[in-house]
């Protein structure tokens, strides 16, 4: 997975938002394996790589992303990738407080 975190306020770059992801890993249960914590980089980039997600109380494969900027509101939201997808792009935009 890649992309940046930006602003909705112009939508410039949000250098060193702090990334937190998680998912189940291939049995279906959450441990620390899965789970990441970064920063996006001066141009607000990110990169991050993990096993694909599965299925589990019917639920599609997702990853749960958080991400928070001083200054910004905290987002919270999920990536669903589809069977086979080896790579995702997703930029994440922040509210001003």
């Amino acid at each position: 997975m890649s992309g940046a975190v930006r602003s909705a306020s112009g939508c410039g770059p949000v250098s060193g938002a702090r990334i937190e992801w998680w998912s189940v890993n291939p049995r279906g249960s959450y441990d620390d394996d899965h789970r990441a914590t970064q920063r996006a980089d001066a141009e607000g980039r990110y990169r991050y790589e993990t096993t694909f997600p599965v299925r589990y109380f019917g639920r599609p494969p997702h990853v749960h992303v958080r991400v928070t900027a001083p200054g910004h509101r905290t987002l919270v939201t999920q990536l669903y990738p589809t069977p086979g997808q080896t790579t995702l792009t997703a930029d994440f935009v922040l509210i001003r407080d």
